[in-house]
């Protein structure tokens, strides 16, 4: 048995930047994982996530502004770029690309708002039909190396990791806590920070929180996400593309540069929200559903004609939601628990690491809608 003043669960995005921002601060820390750093089975994975400006609401807009200068100090430390710079575009009936540049202009983030003619002569690959909101400062984020960047700036700071340790159990003692894994090992801590992302359905039940704050905690819809990647047009290649949120009657699909996942070939292309709810990530099958394909193939040959339409990789990832998709930061009695995915937490991973280290420390509260109770117990 060994002992530790932090130990955080998970070393995805949100459990690398807790352990992180925890080290950095001289906090004793150890990051478990139940397999390794940006697991595969995962949703923090890969090398293509969006970076992207548009919220509806001002106070995301302001988190990512945040978020963008905690990027830029880890690309410091880290000695690398993270984030490849990539112009985000939104569109379609259900974005509402006049409000939401409205939203950034508020907040002074850079903007234009385009007609569909302007759009089309700028990027033809693209069937536009109406406005569309153009960010300058968008990106894509290669989220592997971005996990991987910050563990290792953790043990830098000191921080042990440990792989191959998932947690079966969590147990209160007289002066913390006792976190059991597979092979009768054990870690003694002071305060746990739980960031499991799509197994946290099968762990929360089993923390030793309050009966209120479990009966208040959100639910958790995991689902397995389908993504594709098309191959460019010759006309169109690689480093042309922005990304790109589109939102149709019909379908919402986000689209982005596939990066090395899929040897910058072409556009990874997906629904959003369009997989199967699997309870858990522990019931993810791997499989790629043929009906959710076939939808964004379609979309793919009617709005993106710089692609070919027909994928040439494709692959499943998890989402884990909550009804209202905000996050939850939150906890008590010595446990916080991070659960900040709902397929946008990417782009705020540094922030979430500070938000985390907070409120794990003690040295401020969560913002008020990431508090359990704040978001409702059912969808």
């Amino acid at each position: 048995m060994s002992g530790s003043r932090h130990l955080v669960v998970g070393a995805g995005l949100a459990g690398a930047a807790t352990a992180w921002q925890l080290a950095e601060r001289g906090h004793e820390v150890t990051l478990v994982e139940r397999t390794e750093p940006a697991a595969r089975d995962g949703s923090s994975h890969g090398s293509a996530r969006i970076f992207r400006y548009a919220y509806a609401e001002r106070d995301y807009v302001e988190m990512v502004v945040r978020a963008a200068a905690g990027f830029r100090e880890l690309e410091r430390l880290h000695g690398a770029p993270l984030l490849t710079p990539t112009g985000a575009l939104d569109h379609g009936p259900g974005r509402d690309a006049r409000a939401l540049a409205r939203v950034l202009g508020s907040v002074g983030v850079e903007h234009e708002l385009l007609s569909a003619e302007a759009a089309r002569a700028r990027w033809p690959q693209l069937a536009v039909d109406g406005e569309v909101l153009h960010q300058p400062g968008g990106a894509v984020i290669d989220a592997e190396s971005t996990v991987r960047a910050m563990v290792a700036l953790a043990r830098a700071r000191g921080a042990r990791v440990l792989t191959g340790w998932p947690l079966v159990g969590l147990e209160r003692t007289a002066t913390g806590f006792t976190a059991r894994s597979t092979r009768g090992r054990s870690i003694d801590a002071g305060h746990v920070v739980v960031c499991a992302g799509g197994w946290l359905p099968d762990l929360l039940g089993g923390l030793p929180l309050p009966r209120g704050f479990l009966e208040a905690f959100p639910a958790l819809d995991v689902r397995e996400e389908n993504a594709f990647h098309f191959p460019y047009r010759d006309e169109h290649p690689h480093g042309t593309w922005p990304t790109l949120i589109h939102t149709i009657p019909e379908i919402q699909v986000y689209a982005l540069p596939g990066g090395r996942d899929a040897a910058f070939r072409g556009q990874k292309v997906a629904e959003y929200n369009g997989g199967r709810s699997i309870g858990s990530a522990s019931r993810r099958s791997g499989a790629v559903d043929p009906a959710n394909r076939e939808r964004v193939v379609d979309y793919v040959r009617r709005h993106l004609p710089g692609l070919v339409p027909e994928p040439y990789a494709e692959t499943t990832c998890l989402f884990t939601n909550t009804p209202t998709e905000d996050f939850v930061i939150d906890g008590t009695d010595g446990i916080t628990v991070v659960s900040p995915c709902s397929g946008h937490g990417a782009k705020f991973a540094p922030l979430l690491g500070e938000v985390a280290a907070d409120v794990a420390t003690g040295a401020a509260a969560p913002p008020e809608r990431f508090r359990v109770g704040a978001v409702p117990a059912g969808s």
